[in-house]
């Protein structure tokens, strides 16, 4: 029988696929402990769900979770298939003024005022990078707000004193060579980041930087002016900067990694045709590859759904992943690939390759015939590598991905960073350090960081304790 006193949440994703899974995984979790939630996606996103989805089915498994859209701002015709070009129009899209915020607001009364089974909305999970939207709804009707930054608890910490940075002038900017040997003046990291490794010194914030920029201080900003803070990372792993958060959030719930968490409460198959939020069809025909190919011995390469390559960056992992000699699945969209290819590169991948466009990410990198991860170092892809325990090679552009790089490297020390590098022959001696030189070193601190991330989502870890902890936490919010 449904319990109509169950407190009510709205969870609200930043519209990019890798900012949608992580929330979907939490309200899915949400939902399964009794809680009501209503997704908002945006009208784009949410037909790209239905799409991919058997609604009967989800809605059996999941009855306490509800959808809702809303519109993102952008005109009808606009591309939004994820890449960079795209990226810019969207963010200046967003923020308090917003037609997706008017929206939102119409919403959120909408649900106040409806008086059926569910309560009146009584908490709002956003994305870090919607903290403006919801911050002004969230204190006018006294309503708990709690952000979930789905980057890392480093990158978290480092966004937050950026603007400290910017405003003393500290940042260095132009001088290419100053930025890649000075560090950082941010607290606990200047011994491991570079200014370089910075996300406002990243390719995001080269065109339209201002705009960027200040888009990324403005929801940084009231971000820390909320109730909470979600995570999705473990305290093993970046404990004395979660510790530091805890010093400006009243509470910081570290649950990830997220997707292993929602595996561990989930014991039995999920019913659901989707299990994790994505917006297009994945292709199992690279699991059938990989079924075929020797322990360990292939490099798995994606560089995530935002940045595309240029031909000539294409071209030079392309000469680098063949010369190698190392058998490689790669995940490349077929409108990226050149008709007319160097022979060599034909031969070659004929011979060890696999390109497909898009894979069930997770139980590849689970895969006995993956070895090694050539990535963009998303945090969703950071996180799903650690817990499968295989070393990476990183290659980061944008966003945070050059602080996540740098961890991985300099840090927990299970990879290494390529530092923008894209040159053929570099790329070939870096696979083969990760695959063949160094992969013992790298494989055994991979595994080891591994068990910690698994321990850590079991029944009494830290990050299972945390979750508990955040569901008690919005039950005492219930509207009476």
């Amino acid at each position: 029988m449904e319990n109509s006193d169950a407190p009510h949440i709205l969870v609200l994703p930043l519209p990019a696929e890798g900012h949608i899974k992580p929330m979907f995984n939490l309200s899915k979790l949400l939902s399964h402990r009794g809680h009501k939630v209503t997704f908002i996606n945006t009208h784009h996103n949410h037909n790209c769900f239905l799409q991919f989805t058997d609604i009967a089915s989800f809605q059996t498994q999941f009855p306490n979770l509800h959808f809702a859209s809303i519109t993102d701002g952008l005109p009808q015709n606009h591309p939004r298939n994820g890449a960079l070009m795209n990226y810019y129009p969207m963010l200046i899209s967003l923020g308090p003024r917003s037609l997706l915020a008017k929206e939102f607001r119409e919403l959120f009364l909408r649900l106040v005022e409806k008086n059926e089974q569910w309560q009146p909305p009584s908490c709002i999970i956003a994305d870090g990078l919607m903290s403006t939207i919801v911050m002004g709804i969230a204190q006018e009707f006294g309503v708990p707000w709690i952000p979930f930054r789905t980057y890392s608890a480093t990158c978290t910490w480092v966004t937050i004193h950026m603007s400290k940075l910017f405003q003393e002038g500290t940042l260095l900017q132009n001088n290419q060579e100053n930025m890649k040997n000075s560090s950082t003046n941010i607290p606990g990291l200047g011994n491991l980041l570079r200014n370089c490794d910075l996300p406002s010194n990243s390719t995001i914030l080269m065109a339209n930087e201002s705009i960027n920029r200040d888009f990324y201080i403005q929801e940084t900003l009231a971000m820390i002016q909320a109730s909470g803070l979600i995570l999705n990372t473990f305290e093993e792993l970046e404990f004395s900067i979660i510790t530091k958060l805890a010093a400006i959030f009243p509470k910081v719930y570290s649950i990830g990694p997220l997707h292993t968490l929602y595996n561990t409460i989930f014991t039995t198959n999920s019913s659901s045709t989707h299990k994790d939020g994505s917006l297009r069809r994945e292709d199992k025909s690279s699991i059938t590859w990989l079924d075929h190919q020797k322990e360990k011995s292939v490099l798995y390469v994606s560089f995530g759904t935002v940045v595309k390559l240029s031909l000539e960056q294409l071209l030079e992992f392309w000469h680098g992943l063949v010369n190698s000699l190392k058998p490689f699945l790669w995940v490349i969209q077929n409108d990226l690939i050149p008709k007319n290819l160097p022979i060599e590169l034909e031969i070659g991948t004929k011979e060890r390759g696999f390109m497909i466009d898009w894979v069930p990410q997770e139980e590849v990198l689970a895969h006995p015939a993956v070895g090694g991860f050539l990535t963009h170092s998303g945090w969703n892809s950071t996180l799903e590598c650690i817990i499968e325990g295989k070393p990476m090679l990183c290659w980061p552009s944008i966003a945070d991905q050059p602080v996540n790089s740098r961890c991985v490297s300099e840090q927990w020390k299970i990879g290494l960073n390529m530092n923008g590098t894209c040159d053929r022959f570099i790329v070939q001696k870096m696979v083969k350090d990760i695959m063949e030189n160094q992969m013992k070193e790298f494989m055994k601190s991979a595994k080891e960081i591994a068990k910690k991330a698994h321990d850590s989502t079991k029944e009494n870890g830290p990050s299972y304790h945390n979750f508990e902890n955040l569901v008690k936490y919005i039950g005492l919010r219930k509207v009476n």
